[in-house]
């Protein structure tokens, strides 16, 4: 008796299509992010960004119409440090720390370049109801710019990828794989002790959940930007006493 039928919604990836896949949306997020960091700085046009508030720690809330969801930017002006210094917490694992406790699994699933490989967060049951039982397949690539602006991608990958690459466990562990768009961060140095970070996020948690409670949380996550100040502050090494 033949077994079932593979599933017509996810595909068979190998290696080399996975690699030839990742490294196009990548380069895709990358400039995105960078347009987004330059908009409405230095007389270039807004491209739909709109400034909602600015938060009392110095942090620039924007966001921009993408549909039923929006994309949301945080930036500010970080000092004492260096993008060198704040990039090794600007990663797709310790963000997601910052946007929810309860991190159940950050598992590497491809190394697929030195700068690029693709991760798995899950989340658990006691998470916020945005992240609660779900799980994100993201890739993350890393890349410094000519002008030495360091950029972070990272975004889900294709769904059909995803469960070719990773088949979602329902049965094991029973979440819902949420999708985040075009999302990451842009470092640009402006002196030897400080430099601007933008970052810029969208995320469709899947599942029936009010839209505007979506959008409002999302308006939260970039504010993990704050929270990954002061992770980057505290592993600069103590200055001896005088």
């Amino acid at each position: 008796m033949n077994g079932p039928a593979p599933s017509s919604s996810s595909w068979s990836v190998s290696e080399e299509s996975l690699r030839r896949y990742v490294r196009f949306a990548s380069e895709s997020c990358i400039q995105e992010l960078l347009s987004s960091s330059e908009a409405g700085r230095f007389g270039n046009a807004s491209n739909g960004w709109k400034v909602v508030r600015h938060d009392p720690n110095g942090v620039e809330i924007s966001k921009r119409d993408t549909g039923s969801l929006h994309s949301f930017r945080s930036r500010r002006i970080l000092t004492s440090i260096s993008p060198d210094q704040f990039v090794k917490v600007a990663n797709a694992i310790d963000a997601a720390k910052q946007w929810e406790g309860d991190l159940v699994e950050a598992t590497h699933i491809r190394n697929i370049d030195e700068n690029l490989s693709v991760i798995r967060l899950r989340f658990g049951e006691n998470s916020k109801p945005l992240f609660r039982k779900r799980e994100f397949i993201v890739y993350e690539r890393r890349e410094t710019m000519q002008d030495g602006s360091l950029v972070v991608a990272v975004a889900s990958l294709l769904k059909e990828m995803a469960e070719g690459l990773e088949p979602t466990k329902k049965k094991e562990n029973n979440s819902i794989r949420g999708f985040l768009v075009e999302s990451g961060w842009v470092l640009e140095k402006l002196d030897d002790s400080s430099c601007m970070i933008t970052y810029v996020v969208q995320l469709d948690p899947i599942g029936w959940l009010p839209k505007g409670f979506v959008n409002r949380l999302n308006t939260k996550l970039v504010m993990v930007i704050d929270n990954l100040r002061k992770l980057a502050q505290a592993s600069l090494p103590s200055l001896p006493p005088p």
